[in-house]
């Protein structure tokens, strides 16, 4: 990390150089560290920033050096300045090596040099308040715009340097927005500043490796400045046209209506916090990626439902037929990958909606599997209406929850009738009306594949077929997963504590990371089209947990 060319002139406390009618000015060259904090979408982002308004380059890194964008003005480049952004990528074929794309702004829009601290000319001084241990003068301004009230605070200490002015330093900088429509606050932020410095800066920071092949990003700058100078909306209270941009291109995507401004309002405002918690964990670089989906309007609440999984206890299923001895054994002999997809054994993914029916579809799924192995490839969609109209007696709760090896009881008693027979998925609770269709499959019952044994369900995956399994899908990262490894440190592998019931239909590796190809029930629009790949580190999620298959 750079840091400045000589020691901050900075000796002391300086309160008598407050002036309680001039807002603070900040330095036109400064470095300062910092932590953004965001509250509603769970996000606490580290930065560093260089400042250089005398040569027009400002340099912002997130994550330590993990991604680092800069912003050149047109008198360092020609034309209307350029916006740099080095990130590693992770394809196919390399694992997180660093690329440099650029974005070139426009007549319309010409790119600037991105300060990290607001401009202070419309703050008022309203008092003096302790903050992180410091007195600091407070100074603040107010916003209206149409329903929205913005309360903009700048806690600020000053210091006297070896010159003799004072030196404003940045401590805290916090908007609370309050909608009327709404009666809530509808946005909150904080970032607090330590190391801030006022000496010049090494021209190597804003220099760009010249090795790096600079390749250009679709579009002007002014439409990417989310992703390659994300501060901006945050010091700047009234750039924020790239959520209204983003959230009218979801609606029309998904076609989104709304009964009503308010609710229009309401839902603007989730879009927004998810929308800069997926763009903050893809700076992050975790492994995986995150993408806007149709479940972007949605509460955590709401994201909840989705789940319904409901533990209550042990299932009585049969025991798994391998000893570890012979696990071993037989493990030595699988193939590296395996996909039950590529050999028709899989139908495709289905969206369960607001209906929290995951349950049947893992159990329909290792049920579909099972049957294509017993009647020599021949994939038969099964219905798993059925289940959730039906199995309330063996202790399912229909759209409320329910599980597997109870939707099992209820097959081994009954049988199971296809989706055409039986009529489609509703997403809802309906009537039972088994009594009308053929039951086309039976079975004999399940199995319970040894827990926490990652070459016991990979042995099971390629003998028996895709098998149910329960994962902790809880968190914010699954919901808006797009594509790569899912590995979330903050995930439960506790059975008792699995919240949902998906599909695994094979393994493999990638970029040297083991995982299990799962299929997901909310539509191809989540995920790589329907699909995750579940990290096998740690048993991360579960997956090795509760894994089940039936015999026919």
């Amino acid at each position: 990390m750079f840091s400045c060319i000589f020691l901050c002139l900075f000796v002391g406390y300086a309160w008598s150089f407050t002036d309680k009618d001039s807002p603070p000015q900040w330095n036109d060259v400064y470095t300062v560290k910092g932590l953004l904090n965001i509250p509603y979408a769970e996000l606490h982002e580290p930065f560093y920033a260089w400042y250089d308004r005398k040569n027009g380059k400002s340099r912002i890194d997130y994550y330590g050096t993990m991604v680092k964008t800069y912003q050149l003005e047109s008198s360092v480049y020609p034309q209307f300045g350029t916006s740099i952004k080095i990130a590693p990528i992770t394809t196919e074929h390399v694992l997180n090596q660093e690329t440099c794309l650029q974005v070139n702004g426009t007549e319309e829009s010409a790119i600037n040099i991105q300060s990290v601290l607001p401009d202070m000319t419309d703050f008022k001084y309203v008092g003096t308040e302790t903050m992180q241990d410091s007195d600091t003068s407070k100074w603040r301004m107010v916003m209206t715009v149409g329903d929205k009230v913005n309360k903009y605070t700048m806690w600020v200490k000053y210091r006297k340097s070896l010159r003799g002015d004072a030196i404003p330093i940045p401590v805290r900088y916090e908007m609370k927005g309050f909608n009327s429509l709404l009666g809530s606050h509808y946005d909150h932020y904080y970032i607090d500043y330590e190391d801030y410095c006022v000496d010049d800066i090494d021209p190597n920071v804003f220099k760009v490796d010249a090795s790096f092949k600079c390749t250009s990003f679709p579009g002007p700058g002014s439409k990417h400045y989310a992703t390659f100078n994300p501060m901006k909306e945050f010091v700047h209270p009234v750039h924020d046209a790239h959520v209204d941009d983003e959230f009218d291109r979801f609606q029309a995507k998904h076609k989104k209506q709304y009964a009503n401004e308010l609710e229009q309002a309401k839902r603007l405002n989730i879009f927004r916090q998810n929308l800069r918690y997926i763009h903050s964990n893809n700076r992050a670089r975790r492994g995986f990626t995150m993408a806007v989906n149709h479940l972007a309007d949605r509460t955590d609440d709401e994201l909840s439902a989705l789940r319904g999984r409901r533990y209550s206890g042990p299932n009585m299923g049969l025991p798994f037929p391998y000893g570890k001895p012979e696990v071993d054994e037989m493990s030595v002999k699988l193939p590296p990958e395996f996909d039950w997809r590529l050999f028709g054994a899989v139908t495709p993914v289905k969206d369960q909606s607001v209906c929290g029916s995951c349950w049947s579809f893992g159990t329909v799924g290792a049920v579909e599997g099972a049957l294509f192995l017993s009647n020599g490839g021949h994939l038969v969609r099964l219905s798993q209406q059925a289940l959730v109209d039906c199995s309330w007696g063996f202790g399912n709760n229909g759209c409320d929850g329910g599980e597997d090896f109870r939707a099992y009881q209820w097959i081994m008693k009954h049988g199971l009738p296809t989706e055409e027979d039986y009529g489609g998925y509703l997403g809802q609770d309906g009537y039972c009306h088994v009594d009308n269709v053929t039951l086309v499959t039976s079975i004999k019952g399940w199995v319970n594949v040894t827990a926490k044994d990652e070459k016991a369900l990979m042995l099971a995956l390629f003998k028996h077929g895709p098998i149910s399994v329960a994962i902790d899908a809880s968190h914010k990262s699954f919901s808006f997963y797009s594509n790569g490894v899912y590995y979330e440190p903050k995930c439960k592998n506790k059975v008792e504590e699995l919240d949902h019931a998906v599909l695994a239909v094979g393994y493999g590796v990638l970029n040297g990371q083991k995982y299990w190809l799962v299929k997901n029930s909310w539509s191809n629009l989540w995920g790589n089209d329907g699909y995750v790949l579940m990290s096998m580190k740690d048993d991360n999620c579960g997956v090795q947990c509760a894994p089940t298959y039936v015999l026919m």
